[in-house]
């Protein structure tokens, strides 16, 4: 049996806050009593709001809550880098096999144009993204003979009406319906960097990870992603999305509320884990 590595990967772009405490500690948990390996990754690609000082306060605010790493930017290991921005040819080259393969392709239409097109997978839910158009997709193998992502947003072309299924370890069976729950999706961006989707398969697949341990709000991601790690011929890891830490109005805490961040929790005296 492969041996377990783990990982956390927090996103620059504010301070964390309770919730990110609870999934990470989790992750920290769930390696510790697999005697694996943790991976820590700074995930830093927005590069509109991510922000250096926000990695320094995240890699502190972790080693307060006890939580140590094994990998990562601070320790080193072998499969630096681990910080995603430093690891851009790495991408690129991920996004090469991918259009080679013919699973992706070049798209001009903005998030507005497909928003406009007011096709959401279930009417009843407000947060639901807007399905991609099938009919705005180009012939098959449109993209294949450029050398270089370009002005172009990349889409994965989804399999409709495939049934992508999962065993989450927290949540449960899973089952998502591709081009019902969502359509193709955004892979590279034309700002020139990957987007998330990409990005996280890409660095897990690298770093070897067995297991990913996340939040509930990212179980249709990891629908995409098993497309992603499908096309690239990689094995698929494990899965274990935390339940969420809301508010008191019922909400997903957000790194906007800086009033529930740990640090400013920690300056109140509360007992965060």
């Amino acid at each position: 049996m492969a041996t377990y590595r783990g990982r956390i990967a927090p996103t620059p772009t504010g301070l964390l806050h309770l919730g990110h405490a609870r999934t990470f500690a989790l992750a920290a948990r769930r390696c510790r009593e697999a005697a694996g390996t943790l991976v820590l990754r700074i995930e830093d690609l927005d590069t509109l709001r991510c922000r250096k000082e926000f990695a320094d306060a995240a890699i502190e605010d972790l080693r307060l809550l006890g939580i140590a790493w094994d990998e990562g930017p601070d320790v080193s290991g072998p499969c630096a880098p681990y910080v995603q921005s430093e690891n851009l040819p790495y991408f690129l080259k991920i996004w090469e096999r991918l259009k080679n393969a013919g699973a992706i392709y070049p798209c001009r239409r903005s998030r507005k144009d497909v928003a406009a097109a007011a096709r959401a997978p279930h009417a009843e839910d407000e947060t639901a993204e807007p399905i991609f158009p099938p009919e705005w997709r180009p012939p098959a193998g449109t993209g294949t003979e450029l050398d270089a992502p370009g002005d172009y947003n990349w889409r994965f072309r989804v399999p409709d009406g495939e049934a992508i299924e999962f065993f989450d370890a927290l949540q449960g069976p899973q089952r998502f319906v591709a081009g019902e729950d969502f359509g193709d999706f955004v892979v590279w961006r034309r700002d020139g960097v990957p987007a998330y989707e990409l990005a996280v398969v890409a660095d897990d697949v690298r770093m070897g990870i067995t297991e990913v341990v996340r939040g509930a709000d990212l179980l249709k991601s990891t629908a995409r992603q098993i497309l992603i790690y499908r096309a690239l011929g990689a094995a698929v890891p494990a899965w274990a999305h935390a339940p969420l830490v809301l508010d008191e109005h019922g909400r997903r805490l957000a790194k906007r509320s800086d009033a529930l961040s740990l640090r400013a929790l920690r300056a109140r005296g509360e007992k965060i884990i």
